[in-house]
Order: structure tokens, then C-alpha cells, then sequence
């Protein structure tokens, strides 16, 4: 079975958690996920099912969009609500604070990942080193965050934030460096992921409602991407033979485009110098 189910996936889940369920549920084998999702957040994890799986890389790196609590006052080991207290402040920002302070963190910066997260140093995962009171250093990556908007304050230290951002954005880095830049500590102790490139909450459903019906088609996933159709049996033959097929369109060198024959996708591939190359064959 191919295609991709979009889970809205409950608080104290683990990502790979949920796509065991939904493989055992739709009766699929071959399960994974469009990016991970921490246990302590929940909200949209489009889950993949055979074929469909190896879109990781064509997938991954698409924006996200995030509703976040960030607590005020102290700073916890793992910047989340899970981790011990290693700070604290008596500087609770007022909501005036916090909207002047909120352009400067929009753009492209380079961001510093919270010790408790995958990043792996030396090929190990930095959780694992962090658990260990192993001391080790982080580099920073190149993020963007495109949009972040104060939605409320849901209590005398609590306020609630709309985050609109590129692929590899930890938000509980953004709660820590907001609360620095006002002289403070934070920590995050809510998020809601409700967008993961085309997948959105308002189409996600929950683990208890998942069933075959709820799976999205090749049809559906691959309706804005360009597609190209195969004529006869001759060139279906070549396609399999070379993996490749000429298409005379070098106006969309690197774009994604898939392939048709018989109204059927037969495969997805990116477009190179005239030729559709072949990534994922479904058939």
C-alpha cells in the first residue's frame, strides 16, 4: 500500500510509536514519518506507508508551523517541562516586552540546539551524552523563522506563540533565546505542530480513526507536482531499462515531476537537463 496518512498525533507519543500503530492498524509493514515529533508535543506527523516511505528526503525539508507556550522564570535542563530546573528569575516579560523584542527574531540566524536533542557529536546523540553528564559542545545551524506572533498570555507567566519556520527549527531554543534577549529564563511547556509542509491540522486525524479510507493517495499527494505521460509500451520499456526518460524540458532543471502511463503514477523523480530521473518506482 502507497501513500502518506496524516496523523494528528497525541501528547506522550513517540514519533516512531505512532507509525507502529498505524502500520498495525492499515495492515502495512513498511511505516516512517516526514519528520520527527517529540513526545511532549502533538499535533500534525504525516505518516508514509510502503513505497511512500522513501519521500524522507524529498519531504523533510519543508516548513513547519507551530503553536507554542513559553513559561516564563526559570530555564529547565531539557528547555521543555520534562527537564530538571537548572535556573531562575523573578523577571516575568509583560506582554508589551515580549511584542517589542519579536521582529528581531524573524529571518534567516544561525540557532544553538538545546543539549537534549538528535544532533548527534561524534556520532552519538546529544541526549545521550547529556543524560550521561558528559560536557560536549554544540554548533549552531542556519534556521529561519518566517513569521512568530504573541497570541495570548495564558497565564501571569505563560504566553502563547505562533511560529511559522524552516525545517530543523527547535522551538524550545526560541523560548530560551527570547528570555535571554529580556534578561530572563523560559522554557517550553506546550507545542502543537499544526503544519508540516502541505499537511495541516485541520485534515489530520487521531490514531483512534485511522483506518485504509483515511489514506492519501499518490493521486492526492502528487497533485501540484508537474506530471509527465508515458505514450506506449515501447517507451515504458526504456523508462524501466535506463531509469530515466527524456522529456525535452530544460525550463525545470531540479523540479519534481512524476510519471504516468495508463493513468497510473508509476514513478516520482526530479527533472535534470532534459530527462525525468527516476527516485521512487511505485510500479
Amino acid at each position: 500500500m502507497n501513500g502518506i496518512i496524516i496523523l494528528d498525533k497525541s501528547k506522550g507519543m513517540s514519533s516512531n510509536y505512532a507509525c507502529r500503530l498505524v502500520g498495525k492498524k492499515i495492515g502495512e509493514k513498511k511505516v516512517g514519518h516526514l519528520g520527527t515529533l517529540d513526545p511532549l508535543a502533538e499535533g500534525v506527523l504525516p505518516i508514509t506507508l510502503g513505497k511512500c516511505t522513501k519521500l524522507f528526503d524529498y519531504y523533510l525539508k519543508k516548513n513547519k508551523t507551530y503553536i507554542a507556550n513559553f513559561t516564563f522564570g526559570k530555564e529547565t535542563s531539557t528547555l521543555d517541562s520534562e527537564g530538571e530546573i537548572l535556573e531562575e528569575s523573578n523577571i516575568i516579560p509583560s506582554y508589551d516586552d515580549l511584542l517589542k523584542i519579536l521582529p528581531s527574531f524573524k529571518g534567516e540566524q544561525e540557532q544553538l540546539p538545546p543539549k537534549y536533542s538528535a544532533k548527534k557529536i561524534n556520532g552519538v546523540r546529544a541526549y545521550d551524552l547529556a543524560r550521561l553528564n558528559i560536557e560536549f559542545d554544540l554548533t549552531p545551524k542556519c534556521i529561519t523563522i518566517y513569521n512568530i506572533e504573541l497570541i495570548n498570555q495564558v497565564s501571569i507567566d505563560t504566553f502563547s506563540f505562533k511560529i511559522e519556520c524552516s525545517s530543523g527549527t527547535y522551538i524550545r531554543s526560541i523560548a530560551r533565546d527570547i528570555a535571554y534577549k529580556l534578561n530572563t529564563f523560559a522554557f517550553m511547556s506546550y507545542l502543537q505542530r499544526t503544519k508540516c509542509g502541505e499537511f495541516s491540522i485541520e485534515n489530520a486525524i487521531k490514531i483512534d480513526d485511522v483506518g485504509i479510507d483515511n489514506v492519501i493517495s499518490l493521486d492526492e499527494i502528487f497533485k501540484n507536482v508537474k506530471s509527465i505521460n508515458l505514450c506506449n509500451q515501447h517507451d515504458l520499456e526504456l523508462f524501466y531499462n535506463s531509469g530515466r526518460f527524456k522529456v525535452l524540458d530544460l525550463s525545470s532543471n531540479g523540479d519534481k515531476a512524476i510519471l504516468r502511463y495508463n493513468e497510473k503514477i508509476i514513478s516520482f523523480g526530479i527533472l535534470d537537463n532534459g530527462y525525468f530521473i527516476n527516485k521512487i518506482r511505485f510500479i
